[in-house]
């Protein structure tokens, strides 16, 4: 687990999940990491923890911003 220190602060990412099978999936999209769980919680804590690895070999250098928003496309009615 990360260990806190007095030189470290807290940020904030987004997880954005959905269901393959039987398996929660979690990505990170301000990091670009991903991680799975039985559960939805055990797939954000994975997720933390990758994202956490993640960041002590590539630190982010600027605050991004992710933008969460929905779209259509036609499919075919038949299937």
């Amino acid at each position: 687990m990360y260990k806190l220190s007095l030189r470290t602060k807290m940020q904030t990412f987004t997880a954005v999940l959905h269901k393959e099978e039987e398996m929660f999936v979690a990505e990170c999209p301000e990091v670009g990491t991903v991680s799975q769980g039985q559960t939805i919680e055990e797939a954000v804590s994975n997720l933390k923890e990758a994202t956490e690895l993640y960041l002590e070999e590539f630190p982010v250098k600027e605050k991004r911003k992710t933008w969460l928003t929905t779209f259509e496309v036609a499919v075919d009615a038949t299937t």
